[in-house]
Order: structure tokens, then C-alpha cells, then sequence
């Protein structure tokens, strides 16, 4: 089975290539600029641009809601989102000027960070891995030390270092599986192709939901599979963070507008957990290709990632899961012998000091930025998602 190339050259590699495209492709208007003290839009509002990481979907309901119910207007700012893909890596767009903020996971844009991309992490929005290794029940794969002789399916670029960290916590080396390049979706878990395949909770896991069991003539339930869940396992990896341009946060207009940037897109997750259904209908609304009832699914899982949040509040970066994650990007290795990061991070990479001030201005509003009685909600899946 050929292995799977991945890992920091081709995290450059592709970071090289969105720049190229980026550079020439920028959504900011004529005459506008998209930083703070720049060009203001119509009605005085502060033209702003966030780059996601992948396709409009239920992972991204709270900036959407924050649009959709005029919390980014309510802080001065006129937000247009540049929808991510296979070929964008968000922490690059950002790193080049083509967007004022980006989502990306934690140790992908640590990776950036440590081949010069000045970036930094302003507000941790997940809170908990939404990664799984998904297999069917009569595999008996319920831990990592089961993966020995078996079939593992991962997406690498950058993605598959948690399954690594786990591997390796549990004694396993590369060689002591069949590691299969994975598709983004779960085609190869169904057709039995692997034994285990990477999965998000709230995206890959529910396709399998989707489809039927040709068995029963019903789709999959629950109980056909097992997780292994990476939060559980002990080596999780902080995943969606908005990010900032580190040199331009010495710019005090930038700083003010990433106060209030990190305080609209909180607010709109707060509106997402306490709204699922009409956060579904705009994340549809806004042209998601995904169907009804999977981006309901979507919705309430990425809400399971956020809700309760720290005691301090929403997006507030904890130390001790970004040292989890600093361990795990320099210490697991990859099947080309490859870790995340060569050297921790400098003290620039994060810092609470926006989402703080961001969090005090919410509360000062009223709004629940902890979740604490936060309970999610049963979603139905439909064939298809539909």
C-alpha cells in the first residue's frame, strides 16, 4: 500500500501555491483596505474579511449567524467571508494580507507560524478535538492499541498527527499498520477498503449515519461502530482558532477592531447554541452543497466542541491544552518521520489579551459567553442528509 505523503513539506508546498493564487485574487473591493484604521464602507462601516479554512458549512454557523443577525454591524464592521477549500490554507491568506482574520487549526498554523508566517491565535472558538477514528462495531476497535495489523485511514496534511500521538501513546509505530490515504469522505470505511477512517463529529461521522446499512435496508445507527475519541485518549489537538495578524496587532486601530471582530463572531456562537435550527437554515441559506439535517447534525456537534466553554469565557485560550498541543506537534511523528513543529512556539503565537476585553464587552451586553446549563440537542439524520 503506497503511504501517504504528508507532513511540513507538504504543508509549505500547498501554502505556497494558495499564495500564489491568493495574491492575484483578492476579495477586498477597489479603494477599500482591509485593516484597521483603513477605508471605511458604506455607512461607516469597517470593511473586514475572513478567510475560512474549508467550504460553507455547519463548522462555520457562528461567523455566518454574526452576519446573518447583524452582530458584526452592531461592532462597526462589514464582514464578508471568503469561503475555504481543498486548495486554501487559511493561515497563508492571512500571512499574505488577503484577509484581516482566518480559521485554522491550532498546530496547521503553528506550522505556518514556524516558516514565517506571522500569525497569531486571538480566540480559541473550539474548545475540544472534533477528530474520531471510526470503525464498525465488529472490528473491536475501541483504542489505539487495536490499530496493530489493521487498515488506517488518515487525510494527512497536517490532520493525521493526532492518530500518531495515539499510536504512539499506546506503544504502536507506523510500520505496525496499513496506512491508507484517505478521501474526504468515508467511501473506503463503507466499501470495507480500511478498518478504521478519520472522521470529524460533525461532518465524516455523520455521512456514515447517512447511508445504509444494506443488511438491514435502514441507515447505519450508532451502535454499528466504534470512536476512538482523541479527546479522551489524551492527545487532542486544538482545532478552529481565529487568527490575527501579528504585526498589524501593534496597529492600535487593528487591535480595537479585533476586540470587537472576537466579540460579534462569539456572540453569533452564542446565538448558534441557543438557535440551532435557525443557525442550520443559515448556514443553508448561505449555499452550503451539505443537506438539511446534516447541517443540523453539524451545528449541534461543533456546539458540543465550544459549549460549556472555559469559566473565563468563549474563545479564551487555555495554557494547559495549548501545551498539550505544542507536545503533540513536536513530539508525535508521522509516517515520513516528520513532527508539526521542530521548537516550541514564541510567546506571540496566542495571547488572551483580545478575547478578554471581547468577553467583558459581551457580558456587558448581557450574553452568556460560559454556557454553562448547556445541553445539546437529538438531531434525526435523513438519507443523505438531506
Amino acid at each position: 500500500m503506497k503511504r501517504p505523503r504528508f507532513g511540513r513539506t507538504a504543508l509549505a508546498a500547498i501554502g505556497a501555491a494558495a499564495a500564489v493564487v491568493l495574491a492575484a485574487c483578492s476579495t477586498t473591493p477597489a479603494g477599500q483596505q482591509a485593516s484597521g484604521g483603513a477605508t471605511t464602507a458604506a455607512g461607516g462601516l469597517q470593511p473586514v474579511t475572513l478567510q475560512l479554512q474549508w467550504f460553507t458549512q455547519g463548522q462555520f454557523a457562528g461567523y455566518l449567524a454574526a452576519i446573518d443577525q447583524g452582530y458584526y454591524r452592531e461592532k462597526g464592521l462589514d464582514v464578508r467571508i471568503k469561503e475555504g477549500g481543498v486548495d486554501i490554507v487559511p493561515q497563508t491568506v492571512l500571512a499574505q494580507g488577503q484577509a484581516d482574520y482566518a480559521i485554522a487549526w491550532v498546530p496547521k498554523a503553528l506550522a505556518s507560524r514556524e516558516q514565517g508566517a506571522a500569525i497569531t491565535d486571538v480566540a480559541q472558538i473550539f474548545q475540544r478535538s472534533g477528530t474520531r477514528q471510526v470503525a464498525f462495531a465488529d472490528k473491536g476497535i475501541t483504542q489505539p492499541g487495536q490499530f496493530a495489523g489493521k487498515k488506517i485511514g488518515n487525510w494527512g496534511f497536517g490532520n493525521e498527527f493526532e492518530l500518531f500521538a495515539g499510536m504512539t501513546k499506546a506503544g504502536l509505530k507506523p510500520s505496525d499498520v496499513t496506512l491508507v490515504q484517505q478521501q474526504f469522505d468515508m467511501q473506503a470505511l463503507l466499501s470495507g477498503e480500511i478498518d478504521a477512517a478519520q472522521a470529524m463529529s460533525y461532518n465524516e461521522y455523520a455521512q456514515v449515519l447517512e447511508a445504509q446499512n444494506p443488511a438491514t435496508g435502514q441507515l447505519y445507527q450508532p451502535s454499528d461502530f466504534t470512536l476512538v475519541d482523541w479527546n479522551t485518549d489524551g492527545t487532542a489537538m486544538l482545532q478552529d482558532a481565529i487568527w490575527a495578524s501579528t504585526d498589524k496587532l501593534s496597529d492600535p486601530a487593528y487591535q480595537d477592531q479585533t476586540v470587537r471582530f472576537v466579540a460579534a463572531s462569539i456572540k453569533g456562537w452564542a446565538y448558534c447554541r441557543d438557535n440551532v435550527a435557525a443557525c442550520r437554515d443559515i448556514v443553508v441559506k448561505a449555499g452550503s452543497k451539505l443537506g438539511a439535517s446534516h447541517q443540523l447534525w453539524q451545528v449541534n456537534e461543533v456546539n458540543k466542541l465550544i459549549w460549556p466553554s472555559p469559566a473565563a469565557g468563549a474563545g479564551t485560550i487555555d495554557p494547559a491544552a495549548w501545551a498539550q498541543t505544542v507536545n503533540v506537534a513536536r513530539t508525535a511523528v508521522n509516517a515520513d518521520g516528520q513532527t508539526v513543529l521542530t521548537k516550541d512556539p514564541d510567546p506571540e503565537a496566542y495571547t488572551n489579551d483580545y478575547v478578554t476585553k471581547a468577553i467583558d464587552m459581551l457580558k456587558g451586553e448581557g450574553v452568556d459567553v460560559v454556557g454553562t446549563s448547556y445541553q445539546p440537542e437529538t438531531v434525526t439524520l435523513n438519507p443523505g442528509g438531506n
